[in-house]
């Protein structure tokens, strides 16, 4: 079964269907209030048959297609299929990396490219697929680290620049801020969330 369904949130993220990928509205506005929404996670469901198909089923696959994208001294491994490595090179460009706001986030980066399980699951994570990379976790946050409860995480204190943020969004990627868990440091390459919102709010969802 493909689309979305109603089962309770923990199911569907254990084992989402495409159709339950596209079941929370991305935000792409700069409001943090939906995310205090229990489990409004837009992008952590994802179906490894969907990744799997777009970016490689293995490890092997994955990394006959990897490459290096530089943004300051932070080196970025991330697939070169759909155009992953192309705009996070050119959201890179639109960043001024000099600036005060901006180089803190390029160093002691999180990481890119890593074939492995979420922690405590089955489940692959997205950078297992070439398309996440992690800027500074200290800058970032992740909500296992503050000691909230799954479910009930509570407020996101951001200090992730909005100029990083938008540069992502246009280009691809989610941002983990913007969820209820969130992820701080965390961006993954999801063009299809970005379009499917964009297309909700111009028919006025």
């Amino acid at each position: 079964m493909d689309g979305p369904t109603s089962r309770p949130a923990r199911q569907i993220i254990e084992t989402p269907t495409i159709g339950d990928q596209f079941a929370i509205l991305y935000p792409l506005s700069r409001n943090l209030d939906l995310r205090l929404a229990p489990f409004y996670d837009p992008g952590r469901a994802r179906s490894e048959r969907f990744f799997g198909l777009l970016y490689g089923e293995t490890a092997g696959a994955v990394e006959q297609d990897l490459e290096t994208v530089a943004a300051g001294p932070a080196r970025f491994r991330v697939t070169r299929r759909h155009g992953v490595a192309c705009q996070l090179a050119v959201a890179v460009a639109d960043l001024d990396l000099g600036a005060a706001e901006i180089a803190p986030l390029f160093r002691d980066v999180g990481g890119s490219y890593n074939w492995r399980r979420i922690a405590g699951t089955d489940r692959l994570s997205a950078h297992s697929y070439g398309i996440a990379v992690d800027v500074n976790a200290a800058i970032g946050g992740y909500w296992r680290w503050s000691g909230a409860t799954e479910g009930a995480v509570g407020t996101y204190e951001n200090k992730v620049p909005w100029a990083l943020v938008e540069a992502m969004e246009r280009r691809g990627f989610i941002w983990g801020g913007k969820w209820h868990h969130f992820d701080g440091m965390h961006f993954e390459y999801r063009p299809e969330l970005i379009l499917y919102s964009r297309l909700m709010e111009g028919a006025g969802q």
